[in-house]
C-alpha cells in the first residue's frame, strides 16, 4: 500500500512532519569591505551525514564553516543550525548553539595553562552545569576513545600536534554535540600525525556523528563522505556523492583540482 492509499471509509492518516536538516545554509553571502568571499552558498546537512567541503585555497571554505556557528558574521542569506537562526539569533541563542554544534580548529585552540583533563572539563562544568566528578568521568572516557587514556594530567605543550588535535576533538565531544564542524583539522600537522587524527574522525563518522569537514584530505573524503561540496571563489560550484565527485566530476575546475591534489 502506498503512503497515499487508504481503505474505503477510513480516516486519512495524520501527516508525519518531514525531518528537517540539522544545518541549512540558504543563499549565504559575505564580503570583507567590498571584496566578496561568499556568494549565494546553499547547502543542507542532514542528521548522520558527513559532508566534506573542498576546493582551492581562498575559495571561502573556512569562512563558510565559521559562519555556521556565528564565529564570522555574514551579510546575506540564512543559516539555521539546530533550529537557531545564526544570523539573527539573540546572544543566548548562539551560546546554546555552540553547546550543540562543536568546532575543531586548525590550531587546536587548547588552553595552554590547563591540563588536558581541565581543558575537557571546563565547558561541561561552567556551561552545562555538570558536576566536576561527572565531567571528569566523561572526559576520561573520551580520552580513551581518541587513544589518549594516559594524557589527562599532561599540559598541551607536552603533546604532539596530533595528540593535541585529538584532545581538541575529545573536548568538542565532551559537550555531547549533535554535530561537529572541522576547519582543516590536519593542516597544521606533520604528515606522520595526520593519520592518527583522521582515524578518530573516521570512527566518529562510522558512529553516525553529523560532520561538516573542510579538508584537503581526499582519501578521507572518498572513504567516509556522504557528500562532497566543491567551492571556487566563494561559490559552491559542485555538490554530489563522494562516488560521483571522484569518478565523474561535472565541472572543469573540479576535474583540475582533483588531478592536482590526487597526483601529490
Amino acid at each position: 500500500m502506498t503512503a497515499n492509499a487508504s481503505s474505503a471509509g477510513a480516516a486519512s492518516p495524520c501527516p508525519v512532519p518531514a525531518e528537517i536538516p540539522v544545518l541549512r545554509i540558504d543563499g549565504v553571502g559575505k564580503s570583507y569591505d567590498t571584496v566578496p568571499v561568499l556568494s549565494g552558498c546553499t547547502l543542507d546537512v542532514w542528521r548522520g551525514q558527513v559532508v566534506v567541503i573542498c576546493g582551492p585555497s581562498g575559495s571561502g571554505k573556512s569562512t563558510l564553516i565559521k559562519c555556521v556557528n556565528g564565529l564570522v558574521p555574514f551579510d546575506a542569506g540564512l543559516i539555521l543550525c539546530d533550529g537557531v537562526d545564526v544570523g539573527r539569533g539573540r546572544p543566548g541563542d548562539l551560546v546554546r548553539l555552540r553547546t550543540r554544534v562543536g568546532m575543531v580548529f586548525q590550531n587546536f585552540e587548547l588552553y595552554p595553562h590547563l591540563s588536558v583533563l581541565e581543558n575537557l572539563c571546563l565547558a561541561p562544568v561552567h556551561v552545562l552545569g555538570r558536576s566536576r566528578a561527572e565531567a571528569a568521568e566523561r572526559a576520561h572516557g573520551l580520552l580513551a576513545r581518541v587513544g589518549l587514556p594516559d594524557k589527562a594530567d599532561s599540559l598541551p605543550s607536552q603533546l604532539s600536534g596530533g595528540q593535541q588535535q585529538r584532545v581538541a576533538i575529545a573536548r568538542a565531544l565532551a559537550m555531547d554535540p549533535i554535530a561537529l564542524l572541522f576547519d582543516e583539522p590536519t593542516s597544521a600537522l606533520d604528515p606522520e600525525m595526520v593519520g592518527e587524527v583522521l582515524d578518530v574522525m573516521v570512527e566518529l563518522a562510522r558512529d553516525g556523528m553529523t560532520m561538516m569537514v573542510v579538508t584537503h584530505e581526499m582519501g578521507f573524503a572518498r572513504k567516509v563522505a556522504d557528500r562532497v561540496v566543491f567551492m571556487v571563489a566563494g561559490r559552491i560550484v559542485e555538490t554530489g556523492t563522494a562516488e560521483d565527485f571522484f569518478s565523474q566530476p561535472t565541472t572543469e575546475r573540479a576535474r583540475g583540482f582533483l588531478s592536482r591534489i590526487l597526483s601529490h
